[in-house]
């Protein structure tokens, strides 16, 4: 338990460093910026809002999707819905530029209208990030039904209200009326200075407690969350900051969120990567377990003959295929007087002598229980007659001591070559030939190499 909260801590106190270096630069570059550009275009502002909007779809739909695969996250859904209701109260932000294309034309701006889709995009993505929290810690719970689309239809809901809220306030509308701007002068209302922009900044506070209290900061996915609402929180500070609309802490605060999206889709890319690695090398691991037998890790009797058809298929006088077909001699009785595991033992050992025996591209494979076969590539029948008989003095050089206790006596093994020059010839029936000469082998004496003739 102590050193699960000393990691815990660790992890807190690396994510706060990681946060002060991140926003430091970020306000260092931001100053730089300013120096050497004096004054900004009207054109920055709305064109760093299609970025976001585009940047917010994207993770939305990331989101949604993820959840589409999972359904047991359901904390994803609240995500998407945050990031799909950002995205729709951008669209209103930009329709307060109604003439952002046509240059030096701004008197049009509906500085107002931007702010109170500033204002309530904000509470849907804080509410609705604090829901994916909640969610998160039940989800390893499974929920029934009615509860699953209960949940995602309140958030639906809640989205969806929230944005025709934020359409009956601006100048849409005269249902509801919000003053947050002057539009003439541009100066920022009472009402956002001192009430809603504190507000905003105790929700998203709420909300990183909320996040780091639950999630513990425990992957990359939340690290970018958690430094989203430390963004949010020192952009929101800067606007107190700002006395009016065109204020340059105005392009400072969106330049600070939208490096902050960006790092959570360098997230998401680099969890559909890790995803993907990971698939493969399961793939990687089922396929060899397939292929593989799974006491000598040899390839089994399915894969060498597809292999052996493969290259027969190519084989002729210039490039023979060559088999050798081997059997360990009196195996049952390694088994009878020491036992089954000792005789699982000897056959790992000698499988361990056959692959070293054989060049990366040659084939070894076990095919019955002390039965193994070789499968050399462009190799003559002298070539593999010379293969098998180092093997074969090889194995029988070894005992006990020699073989730290593998072996509990000597073993032999006798084989048999056989050379395909053709391809009119099937692997069943180089396996049989090979297969003869292991048994002319073993009738005359055993522990030899016999080249079918």
């Amino acid at each position: 338990m102590l050193a699960m909260n000393n990691c815990v801590k660790n992890r807190y106190f690396l994510f706060c460093i990681g946060c002060i270096a991140v926003i430091g630069l970020l306000q260092g570059l931001f100053l730089e910026l300013v120096e050497r550009v004096p004054s900004f275009s009207p054109l920055l502002f709305p064109t760093l809002t299609i970025f976001l909007l585009v940047f917010h779809l994207f993770i939305a739909c990331f989101m949604a999707m993820k959840y589409w695969c999972d359904r047991r996250r359901l904390y994803l859904i609240a995500i998407a819905l945050a990031f799909a209701g950002s995205a729709m109260m951008m669209v209103g932000t930009l329709s307060s530029f109604p003439s952002w294309l046509a240059l030096y034309q701004f008197n049009a701006v509906n500085y107002n209208d931007a702010m109170i889709f500033f204002m309530f995009r904000h509470l849907i993505m804080a509410v609705l990030i604090i829901l994916s929290a909640l969610l998160y810690t039940i989800r390893d719970y499974p929920l029934s039904r009615p509860a699953h689309i209960s949940i995602v239809t309140g958030g639906f809901i809640f989205t969806v209200s929230m944005v025709a809220l934020a359409w009956f306030c601006s100048s849409h509308s005269s249902l509801l009326l919000l003053d947050l701007v002057d539009n003439e002068t541009r100066q920022f209302m009472v009402l956002w200075s001192q009430a809603i922009n504190i507000l905003l900044i105790v929700l998203w506070i709420v909300t990183l407690a909320t996040l780091m209290f639950i999630t513990r900061v425990r992957n990359l996915f939340w690290v970018g969350g958690n430094f989203l609402c430390v963004c949010y929180i020192v952009t929101l500070t800067m606007l107190l900051a700002g006395g009016h609309a065109e204020d340059i802490a105005w392009y400072r605060a969106r330049l600070f969120e939208t490096v902050a999206t960006l790092l959570i889709i360098f997230v998401l890319l680099y969890d559909v990567f890790r995803l993907y690695r990971d698939s493969h090398l399961k793939y990687q691991q089922s396929y060899q377990n397939s292929i593989r037998d799974p006491l000598t890790r040899l390839y089994n009797r399915s894969y060498f003959y597809e292999s052996l058809n493969q290259a027969l298929d190519i084989a002729k006088a210039s490039r023979p295929v060559s088999v050798i077909v081997s059997d360990l001699d009196r195996f049952k009785r390694i088994n009878d007087n020491y036992g089954h595991l000792q005789g699982d033992k000897v056959l790992q050992f000698v499988a361990h002598l056959l692959m070293d025996s054989v060049r990366p591209q040659d084939i070894a494979a076990r095919i019955g229980g002390e039965e193994f076969v070789l499968m050399l590539a462009n190799t003559s029948s002298e070539e593999a007659y010379k293969v098998a008989e180092r093997i074969r003095l090889n194995l029988s050089g070894f005992d006990k001591a020699s073989s730290e206790g593998q072996l509990p006596e000597p073993i032999t093994i006798s084989m048999g070559v056989f050379t395909a020059t053709s391809s009119g010839i099937t692997a069943e029936e180089c396996v049989e030939s090979a297969d003869k000469a292991m048994y002319e082998a073993k009738e005359t004496g055993r522990n030899r190499v016999v080249v079918f003739k």
